[in-house]
């Protein structure tokens, strides 16, 4: 994979392998802007955006416009992560919209606490996912103004 992002980069906290590629393919179908790429792990995902460890460099890890953020991770949870990234005055700015199979009332009220900016029920069908995914990209980055800087100026 190129280092140079290809437009917003979307960083995708998901540990399950088969919803990677789910993502991966319906954002690839509805050629929605940026380029998607993936963490499996709270803890990884800190790293990332910290520049710890794999990702030191951060040429390798360019800082991402939207990430989204599964809550059941090995390691450290999406609340547990969220937690800290809202926490830091450099991170806080970036949009995390959680993308999880949960749809508890707790779990919403919870991250929406933590101050996540959305929260979304994964669907279960490939098309319904094509339109989330679609809907996600388009609101922010095409919709919204975003206190994140420009992935254009990355």
């Amino acid at each position: 994979m190129s280092t140079l992002p290809r437009g917003p980069v979307i960083l995708m906290a998901e540990d399950d392998a088969d919803d990677r590629l789910l993502a991966r393919d319906a954002l690839a179908k509805t050629r929605s802007a940026g380029e998607l790429r993936f963490v499996e792990s709270g803890e990884e995902l800190l790293d990332y955006l910290w520049h710890r460890g794999n990702y030191r460099d951060a040429a390798h890890a360019p800082r991402p416009g939207l990430i989204l953020l599964d809550l059941n991770m090995p390691k450290k949870d999406g609340r547990e992560v969220l937690r800290e990234i809202k926490a830091d005055p450099d991170l806080r700015r970036i949009p995390v919209v959680v993308l999880t199979t949960s749809g508890a009332d707790t779990d919403i009220a919870t991250v929406y606490e933590l101050g996540a900016n959305s929260f979304i029920t994964k669907p279960v069908r490939f098309d319904a996912l094509c339109k989330v995914m679609k809907t996600i990209s388009d609101y922010w980055f095409d919709t919204v103004e975003s206190a994140a800087p420009k992935w254009e100026h990355l």
